[in-house]
């Protein structure tokens, strides 16, 4: 992150952790909002996924400590570990008892697939709401172009 960028940040009064790991261990960048509607552990456990579906990371790689985590982010232990909890429960990650927490060699394709099925879901959503208050499939594809293009 660059110091305008940082500058901008504090600017507005925003509360940003932002973190980058690399010490021989997976490279990636947790950002933390306290602005943010979602939980810290979901904040933490989004990004990981994200970075796992994406390819940012290998299976297998070494993701950084409970504690090492905790620790670099400024947040509790228990906030961190429930976090890895949730990857672990929905097979993002595999911990090894007293070696540290490894990236899943789960198929990615399998991840893949459960995210696009979570996406196809929301936009059914979406379709049902348009459908009720009469927007046509156009004004929808629209909309969601609209959105997408505007996305960082």
């Amino acid at each position: 992150m660059t110091k305008s960028v940082n500058m901008a940040i504090l600017y507005i009064n925003v509360y940003i952790q932002y973190i980058n790991f690399a010490k021989g261990v997976v490279l990636m960048n947790i950002i933390i909002s306290n602005i943010s509607k979602d939980p810290i552990y979901e904040q933490i456990t989004k990004q990981i996924k994200d970075n796992i579906i994406k390819e940012n990371v290998s299976e297998g790689e070494l993701l950084p400590s409970i504690r090492s985590l905790a620790k670099e982010l400024k947040i509790s232990v228990i906030t961190t570990k429930r976090a890895y909890e949730e990857l672990e429960r929905d097979g993002f990650i595999e911990t090894v008892p007293g070696k540290g927490s490894y990236v899943s060699a789960k198929n990615k394709e399998f991840l893949k697939e459960k995210k696009i099925k979570s996406i196809e879901d929301k936009l059914m959503e979406a379709i049902e709401d348009s459908r009720v208050i009469g927007l046509t499939k156009n004004e929808l594809k629209e909309m969601l172009d609209i959105l997408y293009d505007n996305q960082i």
